[in-house]
């Protein structure tokens, strides 16, 4: 059966993911297939809080940042996949591999979030991600994420 693709306002990704301002690093999706890929959008401002630390001569968004908005896009794709956000489950950003950068991400870009499941085992899953501007690669990683039941 193949599945259709959908998109997602911030509502939606805030219904799957418990990250709130200023670290919720998804704006909106534009097309997930569940089971397949995702592809989602993170707006960069010049009003980012890590802005003026990093760096005040000339703002840069961290990659470790860059790397956690893939590691978001993946968790949504997930979440989509099974069906449902489960209200006691949480995917945790359990590792990274291959992870490179190819050039800088400044206020002003438009950040595009691609990732496609490798495989899932187990509550793992692993995903090939890459982060884009204007169609140019700013980063490429292999992530993997850990479904968990949340302890209270």
């Amino acid at each position: 059966m193949v599945t259709a693709p959908i998109s997602m306002d911030v509502h939606r990704i805030k219904h799957l993911l418990p990250h709130r301002y200023p670290f919720l690093l998804v704006d909106k999706v534009v097309e997930c297939v569940p089971g397949e890929s995702i592809r989602a959008v993170k707006n960069v401002s010049v009003n980012e809080p890590y802005f003026p630390g990093h760096f005040p001569q000339r703002a840069v968004m961290p990659g470790v940042l860059i790397l956690e908005a893939l590691a978001q896009a993946s968790g949504l794709l997930a979440f989509e996949t099974q069906g449902e956000a489960p209200d006691n489950m949480l995917f945790y950003f359990v590792g990274i591999d291959k992870a490179r950068f190819k050039r800088v991400v400044e206020p002003g870009d438009q950040l595009m979030l691609h990732a496609s499941i490798i495989r899932t085992s187990r509550g793992m899953w692993k995903f090939d991600c890459r982060a884009e501007v204007d169609g140019e690669l700013a980063a490429s990683a292999e992530v993997m994420c850990a479904a968990r039941e949340i302890e209270e």
